[in-house]
């Protein structure tokens, strides 16, 4: 019954957030014919859309030709009726017999063929065996996939491939058939019944050694699949996916899929986060499981950026901040309070030094997507996460969390969203909090003095903020003492120069600025002369 009514749930989401646009695919089935002899693709797509509004076109993003790469559209059809088309500039547009109302689902057919240029990488992998692996992120699953390109437009999906025999394929979802055929092929089908956006469909085409690693909750079986030369290595490496899903279940939510595949790849991405088939680069294996962040920031995204999708891609950090901070909160779980501060001081050095290059908010509109990909979508919305941690503290940050994603799997959301998930669970105001951390350039810059007034028993600051954009936040100081005891008092700083005093029993010999690492600024503290 909690199963059924999650999936109710994510169902009525779904819907609220597909009302804002003009269609909203329910679902695609993709046929594919794949060859050893040529990277050209045959494919047809059977895509079930419903209308928001009345229209009598639609249109969808397929690659058009271009230096001899791209897709050429044979038949587009709707109740094998042949349809009105026209394809350029990476768009099709199909005019249908009659207008379509708002309400009406529709089922249009496309059969088309040609050679990718992007999105899905034809190659060979690092042992020279040939290779199909499809890359869609962010927006470049059209190079061979009739779709809506946007992560805001989800939809259920299969893939139905035709291959030589001597391949195996993996792809969302969970196996229905595999079957010879006599020409020396093979179709493997594979169906994904939750909504997932473009950006993580995929599928795998390759030689493989697969393995069961295990079963989570006795429900969700956990699979790795690597190159035969690596079987030994990959299964061992991937196997560590066991401990990393149920740290998830636990402290966010239920898994959203009915299978979790790791998969060595040819992605460009040292790992790429596909609905239940995770990619990951062909060197993540080495039988040393040194790739335990990489696997626990894919793994994260099954419930941030997957499940909970941001609605544009000027809200990534909903996607890679989160990864972020949730792999640096398994780390800690697993090897303590120590890891997870080194990992944020890495983190704050590669913010620090990415702001000095550019001068843009967490929450940027841009069409250059891969741009994104930046310490600002993930160590700085990871630091945001981490700060919210420490104002609200663990119990509050984590109902939160949970409440995040309880309203949002399964759908579509932005920053004002989780912005006022966390005000309902905190009962607390955070205007001021995301608009200077998310949509404002910059942190705050610090030059911190103090002086120990020796007659008055106390230490008098002075909290300079030298970015030019007033920050407000809280600072905590350590003060220790000759004995080299150590006390920490926390001061809310809100102008550009704020005197501060703070009576001490001793003589402080050493104030120190942010010591439990809790605020992402930079800057420098030194005693008055």
């Amino acid at each position: 019954m909690l199963k059924f009514l999650f999936t109710f749930f994510l169902s009525v989401l779904a819907l609220a957030v597909s009302a804002q646009r003009p269609i909203d695919v329910i679902h695609y089935k993709y046929d594919i014919s794949l060859r050893d002899k040529s990277d050209s693709i045959k494919g047809k797509a059977d895509i079930l859309v419903k209308f928001n509004q009345s229209s009598k076109t639609i249109s969808f993003d397929l690659a058009s030709i271009e230096n001899g790469k791209g897709m050429k559209v044979s038949a587009s059809l709707k109740d094998s009726v042949s349809l009105s088309a026209e394809h350029s500039s990476n768009k099709l547009r199909l005019t249908l017999p009659s207008e379509a109302k708002a309400g009406d689902t529709l089922m249009i057919t496309i059969q088309y063929a040609g050679i990718p240029s992007d999105g899905l990488i034809i190659s060979k992998n690092k042992y020279g065996h040939r290779s199909f692996f499809a890359d869609n992120w962010p927006n470049r699953g059209h190079n061979w996939l009739p779709c809506v390109d946007d992560p805001g437009d989800k939809a259920t999906v299969e893939f139905i491939v035709n291959a030589p025999q001597h391949y195996q394929v993996v792809a969302n979802g969970v196996q229905v058939e595999e079957t010879d055929l006599s020409d020396g092929n093979k179709i493997t089908h594979w169906k994904e019944d939750v909504p997932i956006a473009t950006k993580v469909m995929v599928i795998g085409v390759a030689s493989f050694a697969v393995n069961l690693a295990g079963m989570i909750d006795a429900c969700i079986p956990v699979y790795s699949w690597v190159y035969p030369e690596d079987r030994d290595a990959g299964f061992y490496d991937y196997a560590q996916a066991l401990e990393i899903l149920p740290f998830f279940i636990k402290n966010v939510g239920p898994y959203g899929y009915k299978k979790l595949a790791n998969v060595q790849s040819k992605t460009t991405f040292g790992g790429l986060e596909n609905a239940n088939t995770i990619f990951y680069h062909e060197n993540s294996v080495g039988g040393n499981r040194k790739s335990e962040t990489l696997i626990t920031h894919e793994i994260a995204h099954q419930w941030f950026g997957n499940m909970a999708t941001e609605k544009s891609f000027a809200h990534l950090w909903l996607s890679e901040g989160f990864a972020t901070y949730m792999t640096i909160l398994y780390m800690e779980s697993k090897y303590g309070r120590d890891t997870a501060i080194s990992m944020l001081r890495e983190d704050r050095n590669q913010i620090l030094a990415y702001a000095k290059q550019q001068k843009n908010p967490v929450v940027y509109e841009t069409t250059e997507y891969m741009k994104l990909l930046n310490p600002n979508s993930y160590q700085k919305g990871g630091w945001v996460l981490h700060m919210l941690r420490q104002q609200l503290g663990d119990s509050l940050f984590w109902k939160s969390i949970r409440s995040y994603y309880s309203q949002y799997a399964g759908s579509n959301a932005d920053t004002r969203d989780l912005q006022a998930i966390f005000e309902k669970v905190s009962g607390k105001k955070l205007n001021t909090f995301f608009d200077q951390w998310l949509y404002t350039a910059g942190h705050p810059v610090l030059d911190i003095q103090w002086k120990y007034l020796q007659n008055e028993n106390r230490v008098s600051i002075t909290v300079k903020q030298t970015q030019g954009t007033t920050f407000r936040f809280p600072l905590e100081l350590g003060f220790k003492n000759a004995n080299a005891k150590m006390v920490y008092k926390t001061f809310q700083i809100e102008k550009d120069v704020q005197q501060l005093s703070f009576p001490v029993p001793q003589k402080i010999v050493e104030v120190m600025a942010d010591p439990n690492v809790g605020l992402l600024f930079e800057g420098k503290i030194n005693e008055a002369k």
